[in-house]
């Protein structure tokens, strides 16, 4: 099934009888034939239960790409551009199953707790909003949940606190912005394992589509069903709107992604591409002479809540080449955590140098490492540039064909192809730690030793 038909704006989707009876039918065939401004007076006009009578609806309101597909599928995937009408299509696919599993037991994620409360549930198409005026909800914010009418109960979770999702069960799920989640995979994961409530639990995925790993992963998934649509394709979005869209965006990346809904392999101008590294796979090194272990430590080193902490270790072989053999990142632990994952990551490599980043945390850095391990080989490095401007030297390395991944490192890689000319990054996560990490590396054994052999034979 796909929204990817651009619908006449005076035709609305209809769908089974009409419950509110043809005076609300031939209401919204009126409306969108309206500016927005004279649609606002019309809705000023209608008494309370008029329109009570319109908001309940929503066959009649609803395009195709926001209907429920038909057929035996588990999942499936809204991949759609802004405004296509996403949060919409979800509250009523959840409100559809509250009203018709009484007891049912559903969960809302969303990449934060904020982010379920203010767009799933109290937006203005959340689940809140959408709630028949006859079957009311209980929203409980204090403790996460919502209950139904029908005695079904909604709970809240954050892809960002992925154990929360450990044991609880569902007989569905929806998952919003599923391009955003920090800690996707986890949540996902953790997800998809409780999902065992009924003959057929089911969940719908609504997303601006971003190429994370997590996408690809649920895109393959067997029994998915897909829709993909733009932002164009909801007839109910003012013509001027379009219009002003299509003018300052049109033919971008920018609106390539956030507005047809493309998930877009490759960033324009990213520093590195996919083929580069497959490229460049091996299966294991050279004799090795040198090794090194680079830390991009987390931006809140205080907790276990910060970025994640990443850890690459990379080779020097006797052929000259730069081979990378781990990567050894960690996300949501604490200070000594971390370090002591660098620390064993420095023992099974025989690392002969490790670098850390000390701009997040100075002298702390130093002493959390060394605690770990009080040998270790460690050096910190002060960034005076930014990361791009940093991985540029590097990404050149790869096109003059210098370094190798000794296996796949999907993560990594991913990280890698969001750095962009200019300084940009647009991968997965708020910072590339992985691919920062990996630059201070290979900067170190492959650029670094080669301007300090210039300076000594001068």
């Amino acid at each position: 099934m796909s929204g990817g038909a651009r619908r006449d704006r005076k035709a609305p989707a209809r769908g089974g009888s009409d419950p509110a009876g043809p005076s609300t039918a031939a209401l919204v065939e009126r409306m969108l034939g309206l500016s927005v401004d004279e649609r606002a007076e019309l809705l000023r006009g209608l008494s309370a239960r008029q329109q009570r009578s319109l908001n309940d609806a929503w066959f009649l309101w609803a395009h195709p790409g926001q209907l429920a597909p038909p057929g035996d599928w588990r999942v499936w995937l809204i991949r759609a551009g802004r405004g296509f009408g996403k949060t919409r299509a979800g509250a009523e696919w959840v409100s559809e199953i509250a009203r018709s599993m009484p007891g049912a037991r559903i969960a809302l994620v969303g990449a934060t707790i904020d982010d379920v409360r203010r767009v799933m549930i109290e937006g203005e198409s959340g689940l809140v909003s959408v709630a028949r005026s006859d079957e009311p909800v209980d929203y409980r914010q204090t403790a996460g949940e919502i209950v139904f009418a029908s005695g079904a109960r909604a709970a809240i979770f954050s892809a960002a606190n992925p154990e929360a999702l450990r044991g609880p069960e569902h007989h569905a799920a929806w998952c919003d912005e599923l391009a955003k989640w920090r800690y996707g995979d986890a949540a996902w994961d953790n997800l998809m394992l409780g999902m065992r409530l009924g003959d057929t639990p089911r969940v719908l995925v609504t997303t601006t589509p971003r190429p994370i790993a997590l996408m690809r992963r649920v895109m393959a998934l067997g029994g998915l069903v897909q829709t993909v649509g733009r932002t164009q394709d909801n007839p109910h979005l003012p013509d001027t709107f379009i219009a002003a869209l299509e003018e300052a965006y049109g033919g971008t990346r920018l609106a390539r992604q956030e507005i047809a809904g493309e998930l877009i392999e490759e960033a324009e101008g990213a520093l590195w591409r996919r083929a580069q590294f497959d490229a460049c796979r091996v299966t294991a090194p050279p004799a090795l002479v040198r090794t090194i272990v680079a830390v991009d430590p987390p931006a809140g080193t205080d907790s276990g809540q910060g970025d994640a902490c990443g850890i690459v270790a990379v080779a020097l072989g006797r052929d000259g080449r730069g081979y990378v053999l781990e990567d050894a990142s960690v996300s949501g632990l604490s200070p000594e955590g971390w370090a002591q994952a660098v620390a064993a990551c420095a023992a099974r490599h025989g690392a002969d140098l490790v670098i850390a980043e000390k701009n997040q945390g100075g002298k702390m850095v130093e002493s959390v490492l060394l605690a770990a391990d009080a040998g270790l080989p460690l050096r910190l490095v002060h960034a005076g540039e930014g990361k791009v401007a940093r991985a540029e030297p590097v990404s050149i390395l790869y096109e003059r064909d210098r370094v190798s991944h000794v296996g796949a490192f999907p993560e990594l890689e991913t990280e890698l192809c969001g750095l962009v000319v200019g300084g940009g990054y647009q991968g997965p996560g708020r910072s590339p730690d992985r691919a920062d990490a990996l630059v201070w590396a290979l900067g170190e054994l492959l650029i670094a030793k080669r301007r300090n052999a210039r300076v000594r034979a001068t």
